[in-house]
């Protein structure tokens, strides 16, 4: 295994680029793991709080998923710490193969991948517009990033950190909230360029302004942005938050994979 990914890596990646948009765009940045044969297995870990990414291709066969099961063991990554974000096949193999080592895995987020090539403006009717974050906003920001990730309880960090985020989305441009009529910040959203596809992100109401459509208005405002920035949009959602996959689905929104995380 080679601790480095080159065009063979992307182009493996490229016959998943939905469930593995993130792979494909976080394996060639600062890693505390990477992993490839060039092949057959990817294996990505950026660091704590987040998840191990394991790509395997499709129907792998038991030897191919064995070895990607002690590649983790080998690398020290089954020890109860870390969460792993792979195919159903490969999580299944995993949380049986893990019962023979004593450990107890299972599924924890069945995830849902999404484009929009034709974006549909909302039917619904809300008050407000968006707002292009700018060095003002930090401090809200920080407050919004801390409140998606309470509430998704996964990928937690600092609140210093998440100002350093906040300070490098304003910077690029793809940080958005909706500002109600009232002037009050109700809704955030983010984007991130992922070869030819938009990751759309950070998708968070503040309890008191929920079911008034904020988010599903400013997600369709920012996935017209990114399509005429010539990116394709696309989004990882919870399969199992019903309402929310609906709002995606009004707005256009296709599912075209899915994978799941296991801890």
């Amino acid at each position: 295994m080679d601790n480095f990914v080159d065009e063979r890596d992307y182009g493996l990646l490229g016959k998943d680029k939905y469930t593995f948009s993130v792979l494909s765009r976080i394996i060639g940045g600062e890693c505390a793991l990477r992993l490839s044969d060039h092949k057959e297995l990817i294996m990505c870990f950026t660091g704590q709080p987040y998840p191990v990414w394991i790509w395997t291709p499709d129907n792998a066969s038991e030897e191919e998923m064995e070895r990607a099961y002690q590649t983790a063991k080998d690398n020290s990554l089954m020890d109860g710490e870390h969460r792993f974000n792979l195919k159903y096949e490969l999580a299944h193999y995993f949380i049986k193969r893990a019962q023979k080592d004593g450990l107890d895995l299972s599924v924890t987020t069945n995830l849902f991948a999404y484009d929009c090539p034709l974006p549909v403006p909302p039917v619904s009717v809300t008050d407000g517009q968006i707002h292009k974050c700018t060095e003002e906003d930090v401090d809200i920001l920080v407050d919004f990033f801390d409140m998606f990730h309470n509430a998704v309880v996964i990928d937690k960090e600092s609140r210093e950190q998440y100002r350093i985020y906040a300070q490098d989305g304003v910077k690029n441009g793809s940080l958005y909230l909706w500002k109600t009529s009232q002037g009050d910040f109700a809704s955030s959203c983010c984007w991130h360029p992922v070869q030819d596809m938009a990751s759309i992100g950070l998708v968070y109401t503040r309890e008191e302004y929920r079911r008034r459509h904020y988010a599903e208005h400013l997600v369709y405002q920012v996935t017209r942005i990114t399509q005429e920035a010539g990116f394709l949009p696309m989004l990882y959602t919870d399969a199992d938050y019903v309402a929310s996959n609906a709002c995606y689905e009004k707005i256009g929104y296709i599912l075209r994979g899915r994978l799941c995380t296991i801890s």
